[in-house]
């Protein structure tokens, strides 16, 4: 896989990845080799990110239960090439998912 550093926040870094053999769970494995696991993926290492983690003197109220800004694996295919039977490229491009905009919109506000 190849790694590209898009924006360094506190404890976190977005990336841009590559994966060079498309093998099932590549990317996730190799993060977890660097000691860089994604965002909410426990099964690789990835812990949750509350915003009391990235917010100073983050006051959560009384009774309230604090969810996690996101709740899936912060994973995210924003561009897929391929060739169609004539061999023409086909590349498709995805904006962030909603979840996964809100996760960096706080990293961007809070962790820099």
């Amino acid at each position: 896989t190849i790694f590209f550093t898009i924006r360094k926040y506190t404890r976190h870094t977005l990336v841009k990845c590559i994966p060079i053999t498309g093998r099932m769970h590549q990317i996730r494995v190799h993060l977890q080799c660097l000691k860089a696991p994604i965002v909410c993926d426990p099964t690789y290492g990835g812990e949750m990110v509350f915003l009391s983690d990235i917010k100073r003197k983050f006051n959560l109220k009384n009774d309230t239960e604090e969810l996690p800004l996101m709740k899936r694996v912060a994973l995210h295919a924003h561009t897929i090439k391929f060739h169609d039977l004539d061999g023409q490229v086909i590349e498709a491009t995805a904006p962030y998912p909603n979840d996964f905009e809100v996760l960096v919109n706080q990293l961007e506000k809070f962790a820099r």
